[in-house]
């Protein structure tokens, strides 16, 4: 029991840095489908709501911490912009568990003036998306027989 509730906390503090971390170590620790969309979405939707609440304040302290000024317009930061103009806050919220971090995506947002209601809500309704294609995407990859001697 001590060690499971040890796997889970591992899995859910790297599921806040990582969403793909969820899908993939709770399939290797053995988790359900089921599981592992509670654990991933419960891991993102925690970062996602400590940042979308103290993002502005992270974000400056950080600012003047290591207080190196970075270029505005990098590569990265011009396929956001595209993202953002062409999909808005749903664009960002839909690419986070896969492209970004669930930090990354949050501050972006946050960054852009977005509602904290409608980041909650968008990046709530893309981890439960992307929680549920990748835990079943998984289960139907470990019953195929090559794929799941290495799960063993």
């Amino acid at each position: 029991m001590h060690e499971a509730f040890l796997t889970f906390v591992g899995i859910y503090l790297l599921t806040m840095l990582k969403f793909v971390a969820g899908p993939l170590l709770g399939a290797a620790a053995g988790y359900s489908p089921w599981q592992i969309i509670g654990v991933s979405v419960l891991g993102m939707m925690s970062s996602v709501t400590l940042f979308t609440f103290l993002g502005i304040q992270i974000k400056k302290w950080i600012h003047l911490t290591f207080g190196k000024r970075k270029k505005l317009f990098t590569p990265k930061n011009r396929e956001i912009i595209k993202v953002w103009n062409s999909y808005g806050e749903l664009g960002i919220a839909f690419l986070t568990p896969i492209l970004l971090t669930p930090i990354g995506g949050t501050l972006i947002l946050v960054s852009f003036g977005s509602a904290k209601r409608k980041i909650i809500s968008y990046m709530l309704m893309s981890s439960l998306a992307w929680a549920i294609f990748f835990s079943f995407s998984i289960q139907w990859l470990v019953s195929i027989p090559v794929i799941a001697a290495l799960f063993r």
